[in-house]
């Protein structure tokens, strides 16, 4: 059972942060947290809370937002204050100092969406589905002043099935790493989990993910098309152009084999077959630029010449 009167401080910003966070507050005393500012949203850019403050305020948990955590002698006060049996951090967004890191009795422990030291850095859910790997997992470590660096308390991996988006993938790290969060604190409280170090020489790396990765490039293999479609949904979402205007891809996507080579855009029984390296993709879902989205067929209806018109 977990240990209610354990203390702890949840760093944290992201969608992806919330259900670890509505854990602990479950099962322990979540005494703080500590997330990024406000930011503008949307077309209007509206100032938009982070997922991770709503959920704090709702069950009246204090809220730090500082621009950074970097040399702020007030956050760090802040803290000490609070006097935290253990700090937990789920994707925060900034490295966290170690003078914040070494103040809980326990210090600080983050959980990370890889098997690392695989895909250290920001797109570890999107680099495994790019990558096509057959398995992922969740890895709960003491973190260190390096990104991604520390010492690995305990890993729990995932097998994937090849037809994940980055959201439902999240989705699904997130429900399976909650759980195995609260094993990992009261093991690791109670000092049955022995710190192992990562062997760093076999680290890899994965940058954060920027709007032009998603357009995309029709003289690659169909597989690296259908993975990105997957991955980048659904930010910043995968598009090319049709006719000279935006067009955003969705998935599900099939790969269809190529008689004579891949090198055009054809319709066939009201499916849309989009020419690549390799092979055909068929795309099922679109949606052109201002418009809502639509399945191929009401796409196809809407050109009386689709198979004549150029896709780049």
């Amino acid at each position: 059972m977990p240990n209610k009167k354990l203390k702890i401080i949840f760093f944290g910003t992201p969608e992806f942060a919330v259900p670890f966070l509505d854990i602990l507050i479950k099962s322990f005393d979540v005494l703080g947290v500590i997330t990024q500012p406000d930011r503008p949203s949307g077309r209007k850019q509206t100032m938009t809370p982070p997922p991770v403050k709503i959920l704090a305020l709702k069950n009246n948990i204090k809220v730090f937002q500082p621009e950074t955590i970097k040399n702020n002698s007030e956050i760090t006060r802040g803290i000490e204050k609070l006097k935290p049996d253990l700090a937990v951090v789920v994707a925060y967004g900034e490295m966290i100092p170690n003078d914040i890191l070494n103040i809980p009795k326990f210090k600080t422990i983050n959980v990370h969406p890889s098997l690392l030291p695989k895909y250290r850095g920001a797109s570890p859910v999107q680099s495994a589905i790019l990558n096509g790997d057959k398995k992922t997992g969740v890895s709960i470590m003491l973190l260190d002043d390096k990104m991604d660096h520390g010492p690995i308390l305990a890993q729990t991996e995932v097998l994937l099935k090849g037809d994940e988006t980055n959201e439902s993938l999240h989705n699904t790290l997130a429900n399976t790493g909650k759980d195995f969060l609260l094993e990992v604190i009261e093991k690791y409280t109670k000092g049955e989990l022995n710190p192992c170090d990562q062997k760093h020489e076999r680290a890899t790396y994965c940058k954060e993910i920027e709007k032009s990765n998603a357009k995309i490039n029709w003289n690659e293999t169909a597989e690296i098309i259908e993975r990105k479609i997957r991955a980048f949904y659904p930010w910043p979402i995968a598009w090319t152009t049709f006719d000279g205007k935006r067009v955003k891809l969705f998935s599900p996507t099939e790969i269809k084999q190529a008689s004579t080579g891949a090198s055009k855009t054809i319709t066939e029984k009201d499916s849309l077959l989009i020419g690549c390296k390799d092979k055909f993709l068929q795309i099922n879902k679109l949606q052109l630029e201002g418009k809502n989205q639509v399945t191929a067929k009401e796409f196809i209806s809407s050109y009386s010449n689709i198979d004549n018109i150029a896709i780049d």
